[in-house]
């Protein structure tokens, strides 16, 4: 069965409800603040859900980048923490894990998958170079530019639209990208840059039949092909369910062939990998990892720790282990799918089919009366807070930025708010919640309003960009 039509409750005649793969040994208590309290806290975070306290939040859907909840085992190698400065045994078995699941040969430790996102673009990236990717991704393209790179998207056009039901709209465009290297020439391409599941598309997958052909169109011109692997453990999952071949395949076995086809991968741990902090970077070529080892220790900590502590380390090796489970990652998806059939079945507008880490609402088509220099994305986010202490967040106009070079807004075909869901955190009860939350804001959606930027930061402006109702 497809899992964008997939139901969780046993709705289908002959079906039975699922559970998910492990029971609560420890709670957090959360509270419900009163709509007076939550109309101060969005005044003084400046309508930015980012700059909120987390005491003010009620469900907590920022992102799912280091919210996840640990296991018993996972916290009990926390207790196995070696210390020492050079040669901790937690990096040998964080080494051990990323070779076994992912099959990189050298691996290069960093604080977080930011980190990582650092290296390989000052390593990689000559000034003037182009850099095509599937969709830009926020901090990636920052690093890529910072280093003198140029971005260029060549996803398939049909990621670009909210309603295409299309199984893999994270693919690479291949003409798209062949044209590209034709009009600059190839020793003008620093490196094809891939995410595995596309978060501004709204979690899309790539296919393995186009990772293949995109590591055959690379090997054709001599071109590095880089993974952004930080929820490739989701996109293996969206393989295995749907496309053909690879059904009885475990999520293990797909994660490491689609891996096999490229030249390396950068990985936020936060994500996939189950932990609070932490990321890596990883190669085969032994030339650059050791430009790269050289390097991280310049700007994270020494090469077998860059800037973990060792029991973040362990946490994270065995936080790999766990996260390739199918039964882990069935449920972790699951949930995601089963808000977003809620919200489906009541029409309201999301990205689909539904991705693998969060639901992004069409904010474009929540408020078609609001122009995209008013953030339609940002007060969705804040309307869904002031409804029911919801945190969210914008990925649109906000996230964009600005052009380098004119100093204008970007323009993004998608104005999406970002419902992210944690891993292993909160129940189905809590994505009713969030559902009927949703549908209030969207019933009251013609008496909204636009916003004004009043504060915007040189870089990543949608961290710490305050805005007014006008």
């Amino acid at each position: 069965m497809s899992p964008h039509r997939f139901r969780t409750m046993g709705e289908q005649a002959g079906r039975r409800s699922w559970a998910e793969p492990w029971k609560i040994k420890m709670v957090e208590p959360i509270t419900m603040t009163t709509r007076e309290e939550r109309e101060k806290a969005i005044r003084e975070a400046g309508y930015n859900t980012f700059l909120l306290r987390s005491e003010d939040v009620y469900i907590d859907l920022l992102t799912d980048s280091g919210t996840s909840a640990m296991s018993d085992r996972q916290w009990a190698g926390m207790m196995l923490g070696d210390e020492a400065y050079a040669g901790s045994v937690n990096f040998y078995h964080l080494e051990q894990a990323v070779q076994q699941y992912y099959g990189y040969q050298y691996l290069v430790p960093t604080h977080q998958g930011r980190g990582a996102e650092h290296l390989i673009s000052q390593a990689l990236i000559k000034k003037g170079q182009y850099v095509p990717g599937n969709m830009y991704f926020t901090t990636t393209r920052l690093h890529q530019e910072m280093a003198g790179g140029i971005f260029v998207d060549v996803i398939i056009d049909e990621a670009h639209d909210p309603a295409d039901m299309h199984h893999f709209k994270g693919n690479v465009d291949l003409n798209k990208l062949e044209d590209l290297i034709k009009e600059k020439g190839a020793e003008n391409i620093a490196y094809v840059s891939l995410a595995g599941t596309v978060n501004m598309a709204g979690g899309q997958p790539v296919s393995m039949a186009n990772v293949k052909a995109l590591r055959q169109l690379c090997d054709k011109y001599g071109i590095l092909l880089m993974l952004d692997a930080t929820r490739m453990v989701e996109n293996a999952y969206f393989i295995k369910t749907s496309e053909e071949g690879y059904a009885d395949k475990p999520v293990a076995e797909i994660l490491k062939e689609f891996c096999s086809y490229t030249d390396g991968a950068w990985m936020s741990g936060k994500k996939d990998h189950l932990v609070n902090i932490g990321g890596w970077l990883a190669v085969n070529d032994e030339e650059l990892f050791d430009e790269l080892r050289n390097m991280v220790v310049v700007y994270e900590g020494l090469h077998t720790y860059g800037g973990m502590a060792g029991r973040d380390m362990e946490a994270m090796a065995i936080g790999i282990r766990e996260s390739v489970q199918d039964d882990h990652i069935r449920a972790r998806v699951g949930q995601v799918l089963y808000l977003g059939q809620l919200l489906t079945d009541w029409e309201i507008p999301i990205v689909r089919p539904v991705g693998g880490h969060a639901i992004f609402l069409d904010a474009r088509a929540f408020y078609p009366h609001i122009p995209q220099e008013r953030f339609p994305a940002q007060m969705l986010a804040a309307q869904l807070y002031l409804d029911s202490g919801i945190r969210s967040m914008e990925r649109g106009i906000v996230s964009a930025g600005r052009d380098p070079k004119t100093g204008e807004h970007r323009h993004p075909r998608l104005e999406l708010t970002r419902l992210t869901i944690p891993r292993r955190v909160y129940t189905e009860a809590h994505m009713d919640v969030v559902a009927e939350s949703v549908k209030e804001v969207y019933n009251l959606r013609e008496q909204t309003r636009g916003l004004k930027m009043v504060y915007e930061p040189k870089r990543l402006r949608f961290f710490q960009a305050r805005f007014e109702p006008l």
